[in-house]
């Protein structure tokens, strides 16, 4: 373990650091009978560092973590939305990501595109919830960099954000729909998205546009 006067470093964590558009997880560890709050994750060059709400740890204590279940769920099915929403937009007009960014109660998405009328959004909208409710699987695995090369449009953004040294390569699959290299955290199958609602589109440009969406809560 290593200490900060605000945060911990651990051998081994299930927190996810923010990145990629995703939030970080939160949630909160204990030594012993004590508890404290993890109110944010972060990497400081290349290292996990998790963000304490007070300091209460010392270099080779042993800690259990415990993530915000409903926070994470949240996340994971926001984050598969938006890869079902740039697999429909990907096939239908071949527009590369700009940018992305996850919330607690909504996403937005940007788009090289040119055009973003208020048909082709019933039809983005449409497509995409029909692909939710039939339910596609949902796989994540490693793969060399060496294949992922021969693997046409495995990168969805305009520029590539794979650093050049890394190696392998994690990507994920949703069947049938998209493939993209990705290191975030999804559920197992669309069905569990629960669908998509278009609530604000943002024009950012000739070629640039914004779609923000909503899922529902998911049930408790």
């Amino acid at each position: 373990m290593e200490v900060s006067e605000t945060g911990v470093v651990l051998d081994r964590t299930l927190f996810y650091p923010r990145g990629g558009g995703q939030m970080s997880d939160v949630g909160r560890m204990r030594n012993g009978d004590e508890w404290v709050n993890v109110v944010a994750c972060e990497k400081r060059d290349g290292t996990v560092w998790h963000v304490l709400d007070q300091q209460r740890f010392s270099v080779g204590d042993s800690v259990t973590g415990e993530i915000d279940w409903s926070h994470r769920y949240q996340q994971m099915r926001t984050h598969t939305a938006l890869h079902v929403l740039c697999g429909v937009i990907y096939r239908r007009f071949r527009a590369t990501v700009t940018g992305c960014q996850m919330y607690p109660d909504h996403a937005r998405m940007d788009f090289a595109l040119p055009d973003l009328s208020l048909e082709r959004l019933r039809e983005i909208e449409g497509v995409s919830n029909d692909i939710i409710r039939r339910g596609h699987a949902v796989r994540a695995r490693w793969i060399s960099r060496r294949e992922a090369e021969h693997i046409p449009d495995l990168i969805r953004t305009k520029v590539s954000l794979l650093p050049p040294e890394m190696d392998p390569i994690r990507v994920v699959e949703i069947v049938d729909v998209d493939l993209q290299a990705d290191g975030g955290t999804h559920v197992r199958n669309t069905f569990e998205i629960g669908g998509i609602s278009i609530t604000k589109t943002v024009n950012k440009g000739a070629e640039n546009k914004r779609i923000e969406i909503e899922i529902p809560t998911a049930p408790d």
